[in-house]
């Protein structure tokens, strides 16, 4: 037996072993109103360009439309798009809601209305005015300018973050934490150059940054199962760095930032944009959602990070989501040498020959919700919905509660 067909043995041994649900490609329709399907989805909707997917969207954008045929299928009643620019006047917004989603699309399903939606400005291509790179330049063009925005961008609003939901938003009660700054994290991790053993940002820089990449939210939805708190975040990925990994660090603790808020207790330190400190109420419900940019055990991030969300004692038990078209990719991935420790069946994203597949997207409700299903819209290959399934690098990750 050769070392790949070994490797992919042992791949296959490991998911048979670990999975824990049958997998699932298109879930049915809720049966019940006292039942929500929370959902996740990196929509890949953004542009290099200032106004670029308003541009898009004004057109006949085939990508919009592989989208929205997918939300059409799934029919979430509350989903976080991840990579969604935002701009000020929300066009981009009403042009995916009116165009797209109300629209029945080839391979989806009947028109899909959100009447309740929250988006607002995120940290992506606003500039620092700082050398936060530490090329010796503020600013510049293309990467470098990027690289000095509060989070990595080419104009503000890139890779920005939209909530839809089907019931009423308490937009009064939302708290953001776009501008958090990172040093005030108990235990932040702040980078360190390995060669000199020094800090990569001197102490005024420091002192600046702020944490979240984009922002994170808490956004509360009055549902038939009481209020929902969405706690909404996209973390910079742990790549795309130097020697100091000052990415993986911030990943790591813009992940953190939801465990510190979970945990509650004596925060003073953890004040919202509005100037309302403290972390959620002990009682109250909840679902993180997310492109998290942490898989569990594969891929270059701090897993510790990502686990902890997973084994918090707040967030429910469940069953991974599952998907057939997943797993299919993973073990394609493995024949070639790419073999990852995860279950192939967990993944959520195809990332590329360099990378393989990796479970980067989660929906983790609170407890006192009683699960009732769960999937990753990734359909097997060659089926009819594969189809409408590769808008994105990344797949739809829903999950039913009552």
């Amino acid at each position: 037996m050769n070392k790949h067909t070994l490797l992919l043995a042992l791949t296959m041994l490991c998911a048979a072993c670990t999975s824990t649900a049958p997998a699932a490609s298109t879930p049915s329709t809720p049966t019940t109103t006292a039942q929500l399907r929370l959902a996740t989805y990196n929509t890949s909707l953004y542009s290099d360009n200032a106004g670029g997917l308003i541009a898009e969207l004004e057109g006949d954008s085939a990508h919009a439309r592989k989208i929205a045929a997918v939300l059409q299928r799934v029919r979430p009643d509350l989903v976080l798009l991840n990579e969604f620019d935002f701009d000020d006047a929300h066009r981009a917004a009403d042009l995916f809601q009116q165009r797209y989603l109300e629209t029945p699309q080839a391979g989806g399903g009947e028109a899909l209305r959100y009447p309740y939606r929250y988006l607002a400005p995120v940290n992506t291509g606003v500039p620092s005015g700082l050398d936060l790179d530490n090329n010796g330049s503020v600013g510049g063009k293309g990467r470098e300018r990027g690289n000095d925005a509060w989070g990595y961008g080419l104009h503000p609003g890139q890779y920005g973050m939209l909530v839809l939901s089907r019931y009423p938003i308490d937009t009064a009660a939302v708290r953001s934490f776009q501008l958090l700054k990172w040093s005030t994290l108990p235990g932040a991790l702040r980078p360190v150059d390995p060669e000199t053993g020094k800090p990569f940002w001197n102490d005024a820089v420091w002192s600046q940054l702020r944490l979240s990449s984009k922002s994170h939210w808490d956004v509360p939805v009055h549902t038939p199962l009481g209020t929902v708190h969405v706690l909404a975040s996209h973390p910079t990925p742990p790549v795309f760095d130097g020697r100091e990994k000052r990415n993986a660090a911030r990943n790591h603790d813009e992940l953190r930032l939801w465990k510190e808020y979970l945990d509650g207790g004596d925060t003073p330190w953890l004040c919202d944009d509005q100037g309302r400190c403290g972390g959620l109420a002990a009682d109250a419900r909840f679902v993180i959602v997310g492109d998290l940019n942490n898989d569990p055990v594969d891929g270059d991030g701090r897993h510790d990070a990502i686990l902890e969300l997973l084994e918090h004692p707040r967030v429910l038990r469940y069953p991974t989501p599952t998907s057939v078209g997943g797993e299919q990719t993973s073990l394609a991935y493995a024949e070639k040498g790419i073999v990852r420790r995860g279950a192939p069946q967990h993944a959520t994203g195809d990332f590329g020959p360099r990378s393989g597949t990796m479970r980067l997207d989660y929906v983790l409700p609170s407890t006192g919700f009683r699960y009732v299903g769960s999937g990753v819209f990734w359909p097997a290959d060659g089926s009819a919905e594969a189809a409408i399934a590769d808008g994105s690098d990344h797949h739809l990750v829903w999950v039913d509660v009552r």
